[in-house]
């Protein structure tokens, strides 16, 4: 999972839950807020009537009266002032329920004790709890669209931060590491970034990739080097080999060993010409510029690998297309690299087996197809069979040696995937897909 996702699904996911959190408590925080409201509204009227006595008397509530009491015409609120003995004294603000006109309420009541005139009085004002929570349900839903905006405005402003700041690591990952081809470009661009951290990334992966490009090349220099320089003595060696053949004062064991001589220097010559193909191959010294009909091909590779099918008496299927054309290939490394795969189809078939070749398109790639009926790879070599001078774990104990490597050459240099299916004693199946614009 990338980086941006994980950043945005905790973002997101912390977001929620705050939120689902904010409505478990919000009604508990709406009846709160309500409940000191009240108690701020019920304290401002205390303060008023208390003013109001203080400027114009009880008389003012009194007229005439020994007490008073009124309240509203739906009884929501209602105001009382009644003579109390001296010795009481309270100032509460509580819940209780009070009778009027043979109804009885709950009411949060403001309870306080004042002195006029030497006298004690009790000053009650009272609001009906229904009344006060008749706001709690808008005030939840008001506070939870007010708390679903600030969510959805940080979230965005959370996620536009986050791409901003990981947008320097998405273009290291694209241009370093994404669907790059080696070997690297020579010269790697540094993004340009404010985070230390990202810096330090990109600089570490540019060298290291530098690093790689150096000793990449190196390697091919002295494999090309090595192998080109290694052809003349061989041959010189070879010759020299073929002229004391030609001797007639050589007996029998020494001719025999001249001749064991040069089927060891044949080998050594074969494998430093594969070193030096592979070599120009990955140094881009063939121009892919052909259009190739596959069944022409392997039409000639069929004629030219005949006496081998003849020894082990194999059977070979070719099923491809008349009309098939691959394009922008070079036809000389594309005949080797089939070559090769049915040399090898050949080699490790059974006697009395088969080949068969067939064409096709999968995923919309044009697509070829090798399988036999031969010995098969062990599972734990196919990772490894395309490596140069791999051996196998087979009773034979016969290696795979350069065929295979120059087939991946070739194919890495035409941009070709292979894939490889196998079974014990069943045989092996080699698939090679073209890219979309074959």
């Amino acid at each position: 999972m990338k980086l941006s996702t994980k950043l945005t699904l905790f973002i997101t996911g912390s977001k929620l839950a705050i939120v689902l959190l904010f409505i478990l408590l919000l009604p508990f925080l709406v009846r709160q807020i309500a409940s000191e409201y009240t108690n701020y509204t019920l304290h401002q009227q205390q303060k008023k009537v208390l003013s109001i006595v203080k400027k114009n008397g009880l008389e003012y509530y009194f007229q005439g009266d020994d007490n008073y009491g009124s309240y509203t015409m739906l009884k929501e609120e209602f105001i009382a002032i009644i003579p109390v003995p001296d010795s009481l004294n309270i100032n509460t603000i509580k819940n209780s329920q009070r009778l009027l006109e043979r109804d009885t309420l709950n009411y949060r009541v403001l309870s306080h004790t004042f002195k006029d005139h030497q006298k004690n009085y009790l000053l009650e004002i009272g609001k009906t709890t229904a009344s006060i929570n008749q706001y709690n349900k808008p005030l939840q839903r008001f506070a939870l669209y007010v708390l679903i905006t600030l969510i959805v405005l940080t979230i965005v402003i959370d996620l536009t931060f986050t791409r901003l700041i990981i947008r320097p690591l998405a273009k290291i990952i694209k241009s370093k590491l994404v669907n790059r081809k080696f070997p690297f470009e020579d010269h790697q661009k540094r993004i340009p970034t404010s985070t230390t951290d990202f810096k330090y990334l990109d600089e570490s992966l540019s060298t290291l990739m530098n690093q790689i490009n150096e000793a990449f090349h190196k390697e091919r220099e002295f494999t090309s080097n090595a192998s080109h320089e290694l052809m003349t003595p061989i041959s010189i060696l070879q010759n020299k080999m073929e002229n004391l053949l030609a001797e007639e004062i050589l007996d029998e064991p020494s001719t025999l060993a001249i001749i064991e001589m040069m089927k060891t220097v044949d080998r050594l010559k074969k494998i430093s010409g594969s070193l030096l193909l592979i070599s120009r191959i990955e140094n881009e010294q063939y121009i892919r510029k052909e259009e190739v009909k596959p069944l022409e091909l392997f039409n000639e590779i069929v004629e030219e690998i005949s006496h081998r099918l003849e020894e082990k008496n194999i059977q070979i299927f070719l099923n491809i297309s008349e009309n098939a054309t691959v394009k922008q290939v070079n036809r000389d490394l594309l005949f080797q690299l089939f070559f090769n795969l049915i040399h090898n189809a050949i080699k490790f078939n059974r006697q009395d087996g088969e080949i068969m070749i067939n064409d096709g398109y999968s995923n919309n790639r044009y697509q070829i197809t090798i399988s036999d009926t031969g010995v098969g790879i062990p599972e734990e070599d196919l990772p490894f069979i395309f490596d140069r001078f791999r051996k196998t774990n087979l009773e034979e104990s016969v290696g795979y040696g350069l065929g295979l490597a120059i087939v991946k050459s070739i194919a890495v240099h035409h941009h070709l995937q292979i894939e490889v299916r196998s079974e014990i004693k069943k045989g092996t199946t080699f698939s090679i897909l073209f890219p979309d614009y074959f």
